[in-house]
């Protein structure tokens, strides 16, 4: 609601500039068009009264303005543009066109538009946070960080800054500094579960295991967050009570939230308590978890490209391998025909033709290769 007031009170400010310029304004109708939030309508009846040539900045302003809050990025970015000619220094509208073009994912466009606002305020804080979020790929960390230093300079108690800055950081293995970053936004707000979840990791780091295992059973307490458990039970770890890890890690085993560190750490806790058959069977968990369910495809694929660049030796190890991941009826069908049509090993393709047929090929998507397999098994019989 005090927003709403004092957007009338703007609103109604502006009107009186209006009718100043321009005697045909009904003070009332636009007065309405905002109370009502009928933005389009608004820019709609501003440009029917001052047409499309405008020229005067508070009323390209004001039109950019009802566009922008309509949705119309394209109309609303086209008359701040024309105000931008006119004041190019202006802070509000080199704000609104940063925000027109992120939205529409014009990044570059964007960044030019703050970067001005940097150079005339280089301590205004939200424009460090905006130029900061520009910058989202991994190569860009280095021109990410900076910009996200001088808002937490600005301001070391914002969260969000202080969270992504920690990230950058840890990212840099600056643990330390990741650390003292987000301890000082905790004591700003020490409710702030995001900030709290941020610094596990970065503990575990720096080896403060019982910080971790007393900060993470709290939050814990509030629901069960995956990486909130895998944190506790890594300190848990290394803290020796391996079982205590063991629980947690199974946790996210029970979830289908498992991944290869916390498979490989399971097996790790089962070794130190001299578990030895449940540590092999951890072990092969974290192999099976650390192979690709689809290597088996790609060495198949890589056969195929060798047969067909006749480096038959290559394909041939090649197709071996995949087997090696997962024996699919794939590589048994590529390499029955290999040794059939490219090496002419008769006893091989049959072999391999015979494999093929048991590893229970897709009927409906396979009947081709499938009819071809037993057609040369028999052929092949019959020739041996």
């Amino acid at each position: 609601m005090r927003k709403l007031c004092t957007l009338l009170i703007l609103v109604s400010l502006g009107l009186t500039g209006y009718a100043q310029n321009a005697s045909g304004v009904d003070k009332e109708k636009l007065f309405d068009f905002y109370q009502t939030q009928r933005y389009a309508d608004a820019a709609q009846y501003l440009k029917e009264i001052y047409g499309e040539e405008v020229n005067d900045f508070k009323t390209l302003s004001q039109i950019g303005y009802c566009y922008l809050m309509a949705g119309n990025n394209v109309e609303a970015e086209k008359f701040y543009s024309k105000a931008y000619a006119l004041q190019p220094q202006n802070l509000p509208i080199l704000f609104s066109l940063g925000n027109i073009n992120t939205k529409r994912g014009n990044t570059e466009k964007a960044k030019l538009y703050y970067g001005e606002i940097v150079k005339i305020d280089s301590n205004n804080f939200n424009v460090q946070k905006l130029m900061a979020n520009l910058y989202s790929s991994p190569k860009d960390d280095s021109l990410k960080r900076i910009y996200l230093l001088k808002a937490n300079q600005i301001n070391p108690l914002e969260g969000d800054v202080a969270a992504d800055l920690a990230e950058v950081q840890a990212n840099y293995q600056q643990y330390e500094k990741a650390y003292d970053v987000l301890d000082i936004a905790i004591k700003g707000d020490s409710d702030n579960l995001v900030l709290q979840r941020a610094k596990l990791p970065i503990a575990n780091q720096l080896k403060k295991y019982a910080e971790v295992i007393a900060a993470g059973e709290k939050l814990l307490k509030d629901g069960a967050d995956a990486g909130v458990i895998k944190d506790v039970a890594k300190a848990y770890y290394y803290s020796k009570k391996y079982q205590k890890a063991i629980d947690l890690f199974k946790l996210l085993e029970e979830a289908a939230m498992e991944n290869e560190a916390t498979l490989y750490y399971t097996s790790l806790s089962y070794r130190a308590l001299k578990n030895y058959p449940q540590a092999a069977i951890y072990t092969k968990k974290t192999i099976d978890e650390a192979i690709s369910p689809n290597t088996s495809s790609y060495y198949s694929l890589l056969g195929l490209v060798y047969e067909e660049n006749n480096q038959l030796p290559l394909a041939n190890a090649a197709y071996k391998k995949g087997l090696q991941f997962k024996a699919t009826p794939t590589l048994y069908y590529r390499l029955a025909v290999f040794y059939d049509t490219r090496l002419k090993q008769g006893k091989s393709a049959l072999k391999y033709y015979n494999l093929y047929l048991k590893s229970k090929p897709s009927i409906m998507d396979d009947k081709e290769e499938i009819k071809f397999s037993k057609d040369r098994i028999a052929q092949l019989n019959l020739t041996d």
